[in-house]
């Protein structure tokens, strides 16, 4: 019995062995999108050893972006290397050494293990990208868009790569927040799923698995949350101020709802409630808001045009 045991834990030990053998280590990584969210998965996974090319539609914008990844590694530096100065330059350094640049993505996609989508949040958008640069990928390269809204699998079925796609979900500021959504379609195979949590884990990220439903996690459950807070003060059962307070000091949020839609930005919130809306239009969690509408049309989106729910100077 002892010996059968034995044969047995060896066996697992070696299917285990040969099932990490199969998963791809990502060395080699392009980031396509130089915003924030893609300049942050850049730094992230430059500091962390990767190979990493930022690709955007042009050489201004992608000074704007190498520019903030610098100022966000001196920041990293003040914090990390407070009484080690020489050892937070060479960070700085080899951080820079690992990150280069272009505006041409099927040019650069050659020799990459991964391929991360960080463009405007537009399904017909993302899939064109997506298409063109299936064909100049190699075979064993993974494919993951960091949407929060947009359907996965959609994606996926616009290549010829489905078991190679899935979601890398980051969040803003990407350097500072700790966690990733990694995003499994029903065609993704176990080695990209697996291989994705590794790359998560590598660039100092704590994942969480999630299929491909509208939000994931993370917005599926705040976003219906911040639309229930514009509900209840349309209503005028409480007002928006008294509302922030009461989640801020009864739940332990650090912003209440309407402080949070505001910096989220109120267009992106809309964008978000209405694709979910037209996917599930009977579900009451995705019912969109008069007075959201109202303020978006008006172009009173919060923080970033000093006005929201509430004024900004």
């Amino acid at each position: 019995m002892a010996f059968a045991t034995r044969q047995f834990v060896r066996a697992a030990s070696s299917d285990a062995a040969t099932a990490a053998a199969k998963k791809l280590l990502i060395k080699h990584v392009t980031i396509v999108g130089g915003g924030l969210m893609g300049a942050g998965i850049a730094q992230v996974a430059a500091a962390s050893g990767h190979t990493v090319v930022l690709v955007d539609q042009s050489d201004e914008i992608l000074k704007k972006s190498t520019k903030g990844i610098e100022e966000s590694l001196k920041r990293v530096v003040k914090k990390k290397f407070a009484d080690k100065p020489e050892a937070g330059a060479e960070f700085i350094k080899k951080t820079l050494k690992n990150l280069t640049t272009s505006t041409d993505a099927a040019s650069v996609v050659h020799s990459t293990d991964l391929v991360i989508e960080a463009i405007v949040e537009n399904l017909e958008v993302k899939n064109k990208l997506f298409q063109t640069l299936d064909k100049f990928a190699p075979e064993h390269t993974i494919f993951a868009s960091n949407t929060s809204s947009l359907q996965i699998t959609k994606m996926a079925n616009a290549t010829t790569r489905q078991d190679r796609f899935g979601g890398l979900h980051f969040f803003n500021p990407v350097p500072m927040m700790k966690l990733v959504e990694v995003i499994k379609t029903p065609m993704t195979s176990q080695k990209t799923f697996e291989s994705l949590v590794d790359f998560s884990k590598a660039v100092g990220k704590s994942p969480v698995s999630c299929k491909d439903t509208p939000g994931f996690i993370v917005n599926r459950l705040l976003v219906p949350y911040m639309m229930e807070a514009v509900r209840l003060f349309e209503r005028g059962d409480a007002s928006k101020e008294d509302i922030d307070v009461a989640m801020k000091l009864g739940a332990g949020y650090p912003m209440g709802p309407f402080e949070l839609l505001d910096y989220v930005g109120l267009d992106t919130s809309k964008y978000i409630i209405d694709g979910w809306h037209s996917l599930e239009p009977n579900n009451p969690l995705f019912a969109p808001s008069p007075l959201l509408n109202k303020l978006v049309e008006e172009k009173k989106l919060g923080k970033k045009t000093g006005e929201g729910f509430y004024k900004y100077k």
